[in-house]
């Protein structure tokens, strides 16, 4: 079977990451976070945003995310996202779970992305205290569909969510992807989170490469408040943390985390080129990040899964997503390519 396009999950990790497990292995550190590693780390994400943040490890992005959120909201408060975000079609239920009821309420948008309008429409809703309170807003980076939200269209979100009292949570599973795409426009990490008004980031390692490690970072000091204790009562404290720490010092540090990222997106849009050539495909949104989302004819797909590839319908019907990752081959963009033409009679 070829997984390589089925998701950037399937992918192994990454040799700096691993190579960075293996060097803490030898010896004995302190546990709970108090390693040399995790305090490197801490310091390296901080880096990246050029600002002191608060930084806290998570083993899983939907963790990070109901820890993030459990934060920002009361039980009896809202939670605007997309429609089609991880959160509110994925992660069932724990960010309601875990912030003890906030509603998850869904909003449309042209390429998986809330609008200012559509977020300051969706906070007048209900009537008084029968109805939950806004709470926050929760933006996906890069999105459901693979596209990028600008510092710009960030800032105007977070202007409508301040007005009323929201606070601004990034769900970055794909951050490093955007970080990588925005960064060929010119825009830092800094200018898309905190500066543009982000409150929160759930920072993603998984997905690029790393070994079962999340990072909940919080610009906003006054939600930093006792989340030590969230991680702790939320079962995401690791006892021997050096080994999520390490990883992220290996990444951050020599920007090994962009240079993944960037590669998956280059894969990604060759992906999309070849798509684009052949007759009776058609990109369902611009290919902005490490997704590709293509209509393809019957015959493309049921030519492409005889031929063993994996990949999956997402949206509209007929349209497939296919997932790059930082391990993604030139060699197996052109057989997939290949065998879709082939498949298409080309």
């Amino acid at each position: 079977m070829h997984h390589t396009f089925a998701s950037d999950n399937t992918a192994g990790v990454c040799p700096e990451a691993l190579a960075a497990v293996q060097a803490a292995n030898p010896g004995h550190a302190p546990s709970y976070g108090d390693d040399a590693w995790t305090v490197r780390a801490r310091d390296a994400i901080s880096g990246v945003f050029e600002t002191e943040c608060t930084v806290h490890f998570a083993f899983n992005g939907t963790m990070a995310n109901a820890l993030a959120l459990s934060a920002a909201c009361r039980s009896y408060q809202s939670v605007f996202c997309h429609e089609q975000a991880h959160i509110i079609v994925d992660e069932c239920g724990a960010p309601e779970h875990f912030t003890g009821g906030s509603k998850l309420i869904g909003l449309r948008g042209a390429g998986a992305k809330v609008t200012p309008a559509a977020l300051d429409t969706a906070a007048h809703l209900g009537h008084g205290v029968h109805f939950h309170k806004a709470g926050a807003v929760s933006l996906t980076q890069s999105t459901e569909l693979g596209t990028v939200y600008t510092p710009a269209e960030i800032a105007a979100i977070a202007d409508v969510a301040r007005r009323h009292g929201m606070a601004v949570h990034l769900d970055g599973a794909r951050f490093a992807n955007a970080a990588a795409a925005l960064a060929d426009r010119g825009a830092t990490p800094a200018d898309f989170t905190w500066r543009a008004g982000v409150d929160l980031l759930s920072f993603g390692g998984t997905k690029n490469g790393m070994l079962t490690t999340e990072a909940v970072v919080i610009f906003n000091p006054a939600l930093a408040a006792d989340f030590a204790f969230r991680v702790k009562q939320f079962g995401q404290l690791a006892s021997k943390s050096r080994f999520a720490g390490a990883q992220w010092v290996a990444m951050l540090e020599d920007g090994v985390w962009l240079r993944h990222a960037r590669h998956a997106n280059t894969m990604a849009r060759r992906l999309a080129d070849g798509f684009s050539a052949l007759p009776g495909c058609a990109l369902s949104v611009p290919t902005e990040a490490n997704g590709v989302f293509v209509s393809l004819p019957p015959a493309v797909v049921t030519g492409l899964e005889q031929r063993g590839w994996k990949f999956y319908p997402f949206g509209d019907p007929g349209t497939y997503r296919f997932m790059c990752g930082w391990d993604t081959s030139p060699a197996a963009v052109a057989a997939l390519l290949a065998d879709a033409r082939a498949a298409a009679g080309h």
